[in-house]
């Protein structure tokens, strides 16, 4: 997971309109009371991103998510949240 956030971070800079679903799911994805630990930097828990990379893509949970699938996800989370509240 060394490079994954930089990644993430990287696939949804230049897209404004993904930036407060991005926002929404890194508040999902933190792990919980994550400030009080150094660096206060809200990471996912790493046995939870190993089963997300896992399920996403196979194998031993250890492939860095390739960030058109990070758009891609970001997209159908916004349009998700747009469905159930209609």
């Amino acid at each position: 997971m060394k490079r994954a956030p930089v990644k993430v971070v990287m696939a949804v800079a230049l897209r404004p309109w993904l930036w407060p679903t991005a926002l929404s799911q890194v508040r999902r994805l933190a792990r919980p009371g994550w400030w009080h630990r150094w660096p206060p930097l809200p990471w996912p828990d790493q046995a939870l991103w190993r089963f997300r990379m896992e399920t996403a893509y196979g194998g031993e949970g250890d492939t860095e998510p390739d960030p058109e699938d990070v758009r891609s996800f970001l997209r159908w989370s916004r349009d998700m949240r747009h469905w159930r509240r209609s």
